[in-house]
């Protein structure tokens, strides 16, 4: 059980603007063999998405801080990530997956007033397929 929230905590943290390595956990764990791959999917794109939700509703309070020297997102970044937002609206959340980018997005999604409902789905959807593909991947090489 404890593995579970191991995976839980890992991917929700890496969603979020701090770094962690959720991919590295979940290969590992279901290298033990002593755990559902399909179980440890699920949880980790349960954690993932929620740390993007997190992302999402500091964009929804950030026009108070983003010039803040302590907010952690550089104007730079953000601006990328609104571009991106703008120019392709929200399935540009399909890549909130990847590193660095993703975490912009889904902050830019909630600067940008995104409705929760479908930020969450496309993003949930984006994580699922990431974390399959690669349990696949690794269950189909092993």
């Amino acid at each position: 059980m404890k593995e579970y929230a191991l995976m839980f905590f890992v991917s929700f943290l890496s969603a979020t603007l701090l770094p962690a390595q959720s991919e590295a956990v979940l290969v590992a764990l279901i290298a033990e063999g002593r755990h559902s791959p399909w179980t440890l999917v699920a949880t980790a794109t349960l954690g993932n998405t929620l740390g993007s939700a997190t992302n999402w509703w500091i964009g929804v309070c950030a026009h108070r801080v983003a010039n803040a020297r302590w907010f952690p997102v550089k104007e730079s970044r953000l601006r990328k990530a609104e571009a991106w937002y703008h120019a392709y609206g929200r399935w540009s959340l399909l890549l909130s997956w990847l590193p660095l980018i993703g975490d912009a997005l889904t902050l830019a999604a909630g600067l940008l007033k995104e409705p929760f409902w479908s930020f969450f789905s496309i993003t949930c959807a984006a994580k699922l397929l990431r974390y399959l593909a690669l349990a696949g991947l690794y269950l189909a090489v092993s």
